[in-house]
């Protein structure tokens, strides 16, 4: 019997595995609008046989988009946008999952593939904001620092954002408070630098991520879980690190988290970053067994027999692939074969 393959259940969600497929940014959007592209992208993991769709970080405001051609649903027409894409993912027995985002002092910025530099003003960018006026980089946009009003009005922005998620079908809500983006600004004293209620002391810098937090366990009905991804370690000096993730992670539990997605880095561009298979796994499993909290596993997770391990020795409770899934979309139906577990392929395709 896989352990990878066996049902998860948390509150009243069940999944039909432990292989769920990370967010991922497909910068393929006009004005933050859905568009085919993500119901293929989505719709196909789907299929493929993960139990879990999550999809991209999606701006809760248009200014925190990560770029002009980010995922939004700030709006009632974003959320009708992706009401198929919900419904098809959910149709292929997958929970169908969407992480809530802004991108703070990292907002703003051009796709990838077209270098992602800073997008100004006059180019059809904005003036990011952050806790504290200090770029990412030397090449980045200087943030604006939010005032105590701007940020008491955050929680709500989230609030609403999944308010609308889950009218159009999402079943799973992720907040995003990693890879360098607003909620983790605050977190972290390397991007935090104020000295008023939001900043300082651990107790202060985690005041505003614990708010949004309080804000969409009160939106979330009870029997849906809800997740939020963290990045357990700066990789840098002076900066968030793993002992004040637990820390962190124990305050998420009682305010009613379900699961830890255990990511890192994203938030200094000094960053030093050990890139091997698996190396975030082992933050996975420290905040599992010292916050006593289920975590799912995310970075460098490549092949079948590594997930499994992952799972069957309780490092985790679930596995998040997102490259590996972009390589493949059948990832999960194929590591089944591979681990001999059962796999529901869909019948249009059992002639293959």
């Amino acid at each position: 019997m896989s352990s990878l393959f066996t049902p998860y259940k948390l509150r009243e969600l069940t999944f039909r595995n432990r292989v769920f497929v990370s967010p991922m940014c497909q910068y393929s959007c006009t004005d933050g609008l859905a568009a085919p592209w993500h119901m293929v992208h989505l719709g196909s993991r789907a299929v493929g046989g993960a139990a879990l769709v999550i999809a991209e970080a999606s701006a809760v405001v248009p200014e925190g988009r990560i770029s002009p051609y980010d995922l939004g649903i700030w709006s009632q027409a974003h959320a009708d946008a992706l009401q198929p894409i919900a419904a098809f993912i959910r149709g292929q027995g997958a929970v169908a999952g969407i992480q809530l985002a802004h991108a703070g002092r990292k907002a703003s910025t051009g796709r990838p593939w077209e270098g992602g530099n800073p997008v100004p003003p006059d180019q059809g960018g904005w003036e990011p904001v952050a806790p504290s006026a200090v770029p990412f980089s030397e090449k980045s946009l200087t943030p604006r620092e939010l005032t105590a009003a701007e940020i008491e009005a955050i929680p709500g922005q989230f609030a609403k954002a999944a308010e609308r998620a889950l009218a159009v079908g999402f079943q799973l809500i992720e907040l995003h408070a990693a890879h360098g983006y607003l909620l983790h600004e605050f977190l972290s004293p390397l991007s935090n630098l104020r000295r008023d209620a939001y900043g300082g002391e651990f107790e202060a810098r985690v005041k505003l991520p614990l708010a949004v937090v309080r804000a969409l366990r009160e939106t979330v009905p009870k029997e849906l879980p809800l997740f939020v991804r963290v990045s357990a370690t700066d990789w840098a000096p002076g900066g968030w690190d793993l002992e004040q993730s637990v820390k962190f992670a124990k305050l998420l539990r009682e305010l009613g988290v379900d699961l830890i997605d255990c990511s890192s880095g994203g938030l200094a561009s000094t960053q030093q970053i050990p890139l091997t298979p698996g190396y975030q796994v082992p933050f996975a499993e420290a905040i599992r067994r010292d916050a006593g909290i289920a975590t799912g596993a995310v970075g460098l997770i490549t092949e079948a027999a590594q997930a499994e391990e992952i799972v069957a020795s309780g490092k985790a409770d679930a596995v998040l692939l997102a490259r590996a899934f972009l390589r493949d979309p059948y990832w999960a139906r194929h590591a089944a074969l591979a681990l001999k577990a059962e796999s529901d392929w869909p019948p249009q395709y059992g002639r293959a």
